[in-house]
């Protein structure tokens, strides 16, 4: 019987909803469903100061102690992963799990499918992840990334509303429902019968074509903008903060400005960027634009 090791981290519980639905269709298969924990967990909702509380170390890409956790063998044929990501990075918790040497020793040499649940922007925490895995020797064979399909700014306003009260519901009942949409999860099946097919069959070069195949997978231009960009920003500020925070209040009161930064940045600054490179710059960057979006959407 083929083994497979299916670990993740879930705050919201989201992602493990994405993974069960992703595992159903392996039937005969030995599933080892591994969720993380932490030793000082992080709580759900967040408060504001405690959700950008763990931007310096997200996208610095430290980690922190995991509980002990069990692995029913010492080697798997197929390693699902599944993470989410924080302020552009993987989340710290994963993170932590790839740098963790019991995971890496299960990992090297084995292929990896790795299920993103993100809001819309996960371009450069897959550039980590790709990074992680290739250091701990291991082959991703497959990505696959469930988004909330809603408009960038809108669905900021949802996903804070989830984050700081815990509430999966529409804020004010007029912005849409935030994360993952109830019919992307269910669907996640579909993925796992094309992976469950290549585990079979031990074949996996096909997959991530396969995976394409349901064209659901797509990266907005926009958001490509967004991220290239944005990245660099976020690692400035990381930096400032972890040099000159050399106290909770001194601390306190970067985050604060890095929050309001954010907030700028998300709501007057990015429309009127993203006007202009529609409108003068778009039109010289075809060509480098489908060469990123043909990268990302691939694993090699």
């Amino acid at each position: 019987m083929k083994k497979v090791l299916a670990i993740n981290y879930s705050q919201t519980g989201q992602l493990d909803e994405i993974m069960e639905r992703f595992l159903s269709p392996m039937v005969g298969v030995d599933v080892d469903r591994v969720k993380i924990q932490l030793k000082v967990p992080y709580g759900f909702p967040w408060d504001s100061d405690r959700f950008f509380e763990v931007m310096p170390e997200s996208v610095m890409e430290e980690v922190v102690e995991l509980q002990d956790f069990d692995l029913t063998h010492d080697a798997y044929d197929l390693i699902v992963l599944g993470y989410q990501p924080w302020f552009l990075s993987p989340s710290i918790p994963t993170t932590s799990l790839l740098k963790h040497e019991k995971f890496k020793a299960v990992i090297q040499g084995k292929p990896v499918v790795t299920v993103i649940g993100a809001r819309n922007m996960w371009l450069n925490a897959q550039d980590s992840i790709r990074a992680l895995l290739s250091a701990a020797g291991a082959r991703q064979v497959a990505n696959i990334p469930l988004i909330d399909r809603s408009n960038n700014l809108t669905s900021a306003v949802s996903i804070l509303h989830w984050m700081l009260n815990g509430k999966k519901t529409r804020p004010m009942g007029i912005f849409p429902k935030p994360g993952v949409s109830d019919e992307d999860i269910w669907q996640a099946d579909r993925y796992g019968a094309f992976a469950k097919k290549a585990l079979e069959t031990g074949e996996y070069d096909d997959l991530q074509r396969d995976v394409l195949s349901l064209d659901e997978i797509r990266i907005p231009t926009n958001i490509l903008f967004i991220e290239m960009r944005a990245k660099k920003l976020f690692r400035i500020w990381a930096r400032i903060i972890k040099k000159k925070g050399t106290t909770v209040a001194k601390r306190k009161r970067w985050l604060v400005g890095f929050k309001y930064y954010l907030i700028f940045a998300l709501f007057v600054v990015s429309p009127i960027v993203l006007v202009i490179f529609n409108l003068f710059l778009r039109p010289f960057e075809l060509g480098s634009i489908k060469r990123k979006k043909e990268y990302y959407c691939g694993v090699n």
